[in-house]
């Protein structure tokens, strides 16, 4: 099929510059071989005269260009791709100074990514409050996750602070900050690809063009920050939480009961869980299909140690 398409370009010797090298970059996408698809095309097309030896060696690049942005990214380099987006956040978010609290945070927080189907990472989990009356949590890729004090005003019991951890360890387990990392490598890419190809357009356009890529991959890290993830991903993770809390042995519908207590102060007008995440209500829909209830409940030993770890609040 890609064959016949790649021909059918080629025959179109009118076809700009431009639309050739995004045609040629489509076909060899979805090849394993992807550099080597590409270079047998535009050797093609060369011989035709669609197009030049440099035009050529300009498609080719931007190719491998777009060719890296499936690579896997190693655990390492994930791990640094999170420092900087918790770096980032915490451009914007205080650190609670409260070192009992992040104690506690972290002792819970670290006995739940045990039970996580990805319980090691390159840098370990680590868990951190951030100072904000906001409603909020930021799981970076790698294990730094951030909560609000405001989130943690949310949560009546242990049960109910551990579905919020599971839940963003549920983000780390699935990848998802790195699929949003990726789309500005993708971007990254296809900025390459727009100033390969401008290589035929006039100089203002060419600015324009640059200017654009150039500001949609400037967005990703306020992406990460102000639009959250999709709903998908969002019962995704909650799945994962659920999986979590009850091989930790919690209280599975202590999501549930944090959701609702999180209805409670729900205003899609807000900038912070509302901004983040789809309505409580959506998610404890798609909780109840799969049988989950709400659950107050909590060990009297558990709530214990969480009324002493929180008082400072």
């Amino acid at each position: 099929m890609k064959e016949i398409a790649m021909k059918n370009i080629l025959k179109n010797k009118w076809i700009g510059t431009a639309a050739l090298v995004a045609a040629l970059a489509w076909l060899a996408t979805g090849c394993d071989t992807v550099n080597q698809l590409t270079e047998l095309g535009t050797g093609i097309a060369v011989a035709s005269g669609a197009i030049n030896t440099n035009q050529a060696a300009s498609i080719n690049r931007t190719t491998q260009a777009v060719a890296k942005t499936f690579q896997d990214i190693t655990p390492e380099q994930e791990y640094y791709i999170g420092r900087t987006v918790a770096a980032t956040v915490l451009l914007g978010y205080k650190p609670q100074p409260a070192e009992d609290l992040n104690g506690y945070l972290n002792q819970v927080g670290q006995a739940l990514a045990q039970f996580s189907a990805r319980p090691e990472t390159f840098g370990g989990y680590h868990f951190m409050v951030l100072d904000s009356d906001e409603i909020n949590a930021f799981a970076a890729p790698g294990g730094l996750i951030l909560a609000t004090r405001g989130l943690l005003k949310c949560c009546k019991n242990e049960d109910e602070l551990a579905s919020v951890l599971a839940h963003e360890i549920g983000h780390v387990e699935k990848l998802h900050g790195l699929r949003a990392i990726r789309t500005g490598r993708l971007n990254s890419a296809l900025t390459v690809l727009a100033v390969e190809a401008g290589k035929n357009l006039g100089g203002e356009q060419l600015a324009e063009v640059t200017k654009a890529f150039d500001e949609s991959i400037n967005d990703i890290a306020t992406t990460l920050m102000n639009s959250g993830y999709s709903r998908k991903l969002e019962f995704e993770a909650d799945a994962a939480a659920i999986a979590i809390l009850k091989k930790a042995g919690y209280q599975p519908g202590a999501l549930v009961a944090m959701l609702e207590n999180m209805a409670k102060n729900w205003d899609s007008s807000r900038k912070d869980f509302a901004a983040t995440h789809p309505a409580p209500a959506d998610r404890i829909q798609e909780l109840q299909k799969s049988g989950v209830a709400s659950s107050v409940a909590s060990a009297p030993a558990r709530q214990q140690r969480f009324l002493a770890a929180t008082k400072s609040l």
